[in-house]
Formats: structure tokens, C-alpha cells, sequence
């Protein structure tokens, strides 16, 4: 049973993101990994009085998901639901909306919402203290080609169609009491976030980020889909994934935010640490290295990507370094340089690089010193926007 703080002047929010639901890593299962963090998750709620807990999309990790993260979301929602607390969620970029809204309005009874409907985006959930009501606005993933027609707009990428919405949210608070505070969830990139490997990118339907002034008018904004935990200022905030999904996020501290929303809508926030299911190591140099130098001992129990820079390829590395790292899952091969040798693999020259660049590349490519115009890029990103929305619209045929 939750604690209920009478009297303590706040508002106390969970905000998480990016569970990402049935995804592995390199090969490995984290369904168990998933499930502890939900205990956890649920453990969070019951131990630090948390009134309402926002979940920022990406529930799954793919629109139609396997039956065993189906039943972890089934359990997760009982569970909250037996709590008491009310739960918003919105659908992210890998979530198929219709399914992930299936049933919303008879699950709400439960105070569990579910927010997948871009035309609703201007109906909160309305929370209430002693000081006054909380309007909490669930913002789904909004495509752009997808969602633009939606809001009225002939054209336009993710700033223009975000703005929209939250033009709408902001229409919507003129009609609330004074002195509401306002919560919004949102799933997108926004100007100065850090990325990470393991998020799909969102370039294709226009530029992908949008800048934080979007958000004016709103006290706290939950922003999902980057997966590192991180601050864009006071009252917007990543939580980042609950695990991590890519060797890029070796670094990351895995959290959710414990939000305390004041009577003014002023924000403190505090992060609470999510379990680790095993440590994460990235190692570089020659295999003998590897496989002797005392400094690796502490990463012989971690998930490990190793990356071999051996002039010739070892012989059976894989074998070799499991050995001493029976959890390698990843190896890759940067030989080092001597005068002569072929330069960086095209794999190198791409890394980092979003699509519609790499389509550049190429043209640069079969085309000497002559850049793409404007018209050719033109074209180029239409192609990028029509293959993601015939994508999109495939994924949510019946089967």
C-alpha cells in the first residue's frame, strides 16, 4: 500500500520511458532482466509514496510483440492498478498505437491511460491535491507523414506537428482553473539531447529534433525516446531506458526520476538507480592483451564488446576470448595502421551518420566534385519518408 503524504505541499510523479518490451541484446534475452525492472518499478511506487507514474513511450520494443512482453505488460498493469496509482502512458515510435490503445477507455476505469490517440492529445487526466488540480497531457509519438493532416497542416516535419499539438494543449489549459499545473509526455528528440545507438532514428519525416521552447507554458514535460537519463532544463527531463539496449550505453547510469511538482509547478526531481542486469565493458586492443593483462579482471563477468586491433586477425578470437570473458557477445576489428595500409572500413566512414546522409554520400560518390542540390535532397528525403510511412502502415494491417 503507497504511502499518502498528507499536507507535504507536492505533487510526487515516477517518470520512466523506453522499456522497449522483448528486446534482446546481441542475441541475449532480458525478458528477466525486464521483469525485475518492473518488480522494481512497482516496489518504487508502493515504497516512496508516488501518486501517479508516467510512462513516456516506447512500451514496446516493436509494433507487433512477442506473447512473452505482452504478459510483462499485462502483469505490470494489475499490479499498478491494485496500487491505486494512476498511470499515463503514451505510445512511442516502436509501439504500434492501435494495439498498444486497444481497449484504452475501459482500462481507464482502472487508472490506467493509455494515450495513443493523436486527436486526444488535449484531454489530460486530471490528478488533484490540496492545492489545486494537476492536468496531466499524454502526447503520442506523432509522425510526422502520418499525423500532420491531423493538426492541419499541408506540410511541415516534427517541430511543426509537435507544435500543433501543443498549441492544442495549451488551448486547453486557458479553460482550467487558475493555478492548474500543467504535465505533459512526450516522445521525440529534442534539441540538445544525447543519443545513444539503440534508439531508431527519426530523421526521415522531417528535421528530427525540436526545440525545448516547444514545451512553454507546461511545468514538467516526460520526455521519452533518447535512452540516457538527462536534464534539458528544470522542468524537461529524459529518464532514459531502464536497461541498456547498446554498447554505446556502457557509461549510462540507469534510472527513473522521482518528480516532486510543488503548489507553485516548481520541479525537484531525484533519480532512483533501475537494477542492472550485468555490467557492460567495452575493450580495445590486441587479443594477447586481452587475454592477460590483469586491468580487464574486472570486467570478466560483464557483457563485453571487444574490439581486436591486431594487425592480422587472430585465429577463432571469439573462442579464444571467451575464455577469460565468457559473456562476449560482440567482436569487432580495427587493425593498426602502418604506413601503406588501406585506410578506415566504409563501415567507419558511415558510423554515426543518419540515412539521408549516407544517400548524400553516395551521390558524392558516383558523382565527383559535385554536391546534391537542393531538388536531389528534395528528393531524396521524400523517398526516406515514403518507405518509413509505407512501414508504418504495414505494421498496423491486421494479420
Amino acid at each position: 500500500m503507497s504511502t499518502k503524504r498528507v499536507g507535504v505541499g507536492y505533487v510526487r510523479l515516477l517518470h520512466t520511458s523506453d522499456w522497449h518490451l522483448g528486446r534482446s541484446f546481441h542475441r541475449e534475452n532480458l525478458i528477466a532482466a525486464q521483469r525485475a525492472f518492473l518488480d522494481h518499478l512497482v516496489a518504487v511506487v508502493r515504497e516512496q509514496g508516488v501518486e501517479a507514474v508516467l510512462v513516456a513511450g516506447d512500451v514496446y520494443d516493436r509494433a507487433l510483440p512477442g506473447l512473452d512482453a505482452v504478459e510483462l505488460f499485462d502483469d505490470v498493469l494489475h499490479r499498478l492498478a491494485e496500487l491505486g496509482v494512476p498511470t499515463v502512458f503514451i505510445s512511442g515510435n516502436h509501439d504500434s498505437a492501435r494495439r498498444l490503445g486497444v481497449a484504452a477507455g475501459l482500462i481507464g476505469r482502472s487508472g490506467i491511460h493509455l494515450r495513443t490517440d493523436p486527436g486526444a492529445v488535449a484531454a489530460p487526466v486530471l490528478l488533484a491535491d490540496e492545492h489545486g488540480p494537476v492536468a496531466v497531457y499524454g502526447l503520442p509519438y506523432l509522425e510526422p507523414a502520418l499525423t500532420r493532416e491531423r493538426f492541419g497542416l499541408a506540410k511541415g516535419g516534427h517541430e511543426q506537428v509537435l507544435g500543433a499539438a501543443m498549441d492544442q494543449v495549451r488551448a486547453d489549459l486557458t479553460t482550467r482553473p487558475a493555478g492548474t499545473r500543467a504535465v505533459v509526455l512526450a516522445h521525440a528528440f529534442v534539441t540538445g539531447g544525447e543519443v545513444s545507438d539503440s534508439e531508431r532514428d527519426l530523421t526521415v519525416g522531417g528535421v528530427a529534433s525540436v526545440p525545448s521552447a516547444v514545451f512553454d507554458g507546461v511545468h514538467y514535460a516526460a520526455l521519452g525516446h533518447l535512452h540516457g537519463s538527462q536534464t534539458i532544463a528544470p522542468h524537461l527531463r529524459y529518464s532514459g531506458s531502464p536497461i541498456a539496449y547498446s554498447f554505446s550505453e556502457a557509461d549510462h547510469r540507469k534510472t527513473m526520476w522521482l518528480v516532486d511538482l510543488a503548489a507553485d509547478g516548481s520541479v525537484a526531481a531525484e533519480r532512483i538507480d533501475c537494477p542492472v542486469p550485468r555490467p557492460l565493458a567495452r575493450l580495445r586492443g590486441r587479443l594477447d592483451e586481452l587475454l592477460t593483462e590483469e586491468r580487464y579482471a574486472r570486467h570478466e563477468a560483464a557483457w563485453v564488446q571487444a574490439t581486436l586491433t591486431d594487425p592480422a586477425r587472430p585465429a577463432n578470437p571469439m573462442e579464444q576470448l571467451r575464455k577469460r570473458f565468457p559473456h562476449t557477445l560482440q567482436l569487432l576489428f580495427e587493425p593498426d595502421l602502418v604506413p601503406g595500409d588501406r585506410q578506415e572500413s566504409y563501415a567507419a566512414r558511415v558510423s554515426g551518420r543518419t540515412d539521408l546522409e549516407v544517400a548524400e554520400g553516395f551521390v558524392r560518390h558516383v558523382r565527383p566534385g559535385t554536391e546534391p542540390d537542393e531538388t536531389e535532397r528534395a528528393w531524396l528525403r521524400t523517398a526516406f519518408e515514403t518507405v518509413r510511412e509505407q512501414g508504418d502502415r504495414k505494421a498496423e494491417l491486421p494479420r
